[in-house]
């Protein structure tokens, strides 16, 4: 082959290489801007958010009370003895003056018969003091005996007319003790407790022991509330309650506050005032005792425009290129800036303005003497900023609002640029499911439908 040829391959072959080259850098190019548009495309954040949406907001009070029937009265003995039958236990429906229990009337029964005896000795020394006094009242008029013999029998005569009488008075009360051995029911009613059994000795002393308890009327119950003194004040008598109890969680029953009594307790620096609430309980489900979650319903506005607490809580990742204008502006919205991630588990996390209802089951617990909380917030309207996310935009648009009063999950939107079936930004999402718009989170759980509190609220 001739050097012409060979050097003409050659340049045909480094053209060639320079086209592949070439190709590869094209290739490599556009492969880079791809990759970097999409990920500054996931880069993105997406939201999470929930619809605007018309309903009743309920706040409410909440606390742990105990049911007890409105009237109960505890049975008790005024005489000690052992008891020999009993005609009532447990359950047992009574009547007034129903017998319950009889003592062994033995020793009673011999009292009696003792001051009888005492009685009519008593009346045979009247009987002799009265013949001797007259006697002497004779002897006197016809001045054959001395005066100091006369008033010695008048002052034999009126003592013993004054032993008859407590000899009377004796007796009296041995028959009263006899018929104390008789223990009656003192109102209608059922029997709910019963603390003695045929054998056992009745010690009546300074205090009567008590035998049996007897509620009046179960078909009427009562729920004794405590409620801490920052709520007292927005409890009134008349306002409506319902409760759930252990027993029936999924139920709800209703009473109205009859009565806010003013002897507050303390426990542990923490003052809380009892609360009755009038319960109707006709078909008996509510037994004396069982343990009740309370809600106080104190106020409530119908067919309201309604946002998700968690749209008020949230605020948008503070950008490098945010201007110092644009910050303090977000500050100014109300709560600063937050972390992309601790809004995430805002947005998950219940409560809202105010104070929520604190701890396990939607109250604030306190152990032992009951718990209250008010479940979101009461006062006039407050100036408040949330997100709304037009279907254009992945920005959202900051909106001031006036808002009313929460429920603890869902609040009431008073004025400001919202209307019914915008998407307002509860949190950031982490995952494609999470950027749906959804209602109002718990809508139709919780008071009025609402949300908050207890299942079944």
């Amino acid at each position: 082959m001739s050097s012409g040829k060979i050097t003409s391959v050659r340049r045909r072959s480094r053209e060639v290489m320079k086209k592949i080259v070439w190709v590869v850098i094209v290739v490599a190019s556009i492969g880079g801007v791809v990759l970097l548009l999409g990920t500054r495309r996931n880069s993105e954040p997406k939201y999470r958010t929930a619809k605007v949406d018309r309903g009743d907001v309920t706040q409410t009070v909440t606390a742990t009370g105990t049911v007890s029937a409105v009237t109960t009265v505890a049975v008790g003995s005024q005489v000690s003895g052992i008891i020999a039958k009993l005609h009532a236990d447990f359950n047992s429906q009574v009547k007034k003056g129903d017998l319950l229990i009889e003592l062994d009337p033995t020793p009673f029964q011999e009292k009696v018969n003792a001051a009888q005896a005492g009685l009519e000795k008593a009346n045979v020394d009247v009987r002799n003091t009265k013949i001797a006094l007259e006697r002497q009242k004779a002897l006197k008029k016809e001045g054959l005996a001395p005066q100091a013999d006369y008033d010695a029998a008048q002052a034999n005569y009126d003592s013993a007319r004054a032993s008859s009488q407590q000899a009377a008075a004796t007796l009296k009360q041995a028959e009263t003790d006899l018929k104390y051995t008789k223990i009656v029911a003192p109102i209608d009613g059922v029997v709910v407790a019963r603390q003695y059994d045929v054998g056992q000795t009745v010690a009546a002393s300074f205090q009567a022991p008590t035998l049996f308890t007897i509620a009046q009327d179960l078909t009427k119950m009562q729920v004794s509330a405590d409620v801490s003194e920052s709520d007292i004040g927005t409890v009134k008598v008349g306002q409506p309650v319902r409760f759930t109890v252990d027993a029936y969680p999924d139920r709800n029953f209703r009473g109205k506050v009859s009565q806010i009594r003013l002897n507050a307790t303390v426990n542990q620096n923490v003052v809380t005032y009892p609360v009755i609430v009038a319960v109707d309980n006709p078909d008996l489900m509510l037994k004396p005792t069982m343990t009740a979650n309370v809600a106080v319903e104190v106020a409530r506005v119908r067919d309201v425009l309604r946002i998700p607490n968690a749209a008020l809580r949230f605020r948008p990742e503070e950008k490098a290129s945010t201007s110092p204008e644009e910050r303090a502006a977000n500050l100014g919205a109300g709560g600063g800036t937050a972390a992309v991630a601790r809004q995430v588990d805002q947005s998950r996390g219940g409560g809202g303005p105010g104070r929520g209802a604190g701890g396990a089951a939607g109250g604030g617990g306190r152990g032992g003497g009951g718990w209250s909380g008010r479940r979101g917030k009461t006062g006039p309207p407050t100036e408040q900023t949330v997100y709304k996310l037009p279907p254009v935009k992945s920005e959202p648009d900051p909106v001031k609002v006036q808002t009313g009063i929460s429920d603890g999950r869902v609040t009431q939107v008073v004025s400001g640029q919202l209307a019914v079936g915008d998407a307002v930004v509860t949190g950031v999402a982490t995952s494609k499911v999470d950027t749906t718009g959804s209602a109002l989170p718990g809508a139709g759980r919780g008071p009025a439908g609402g949300g908050g509190g207890r299942r079944g609220f």
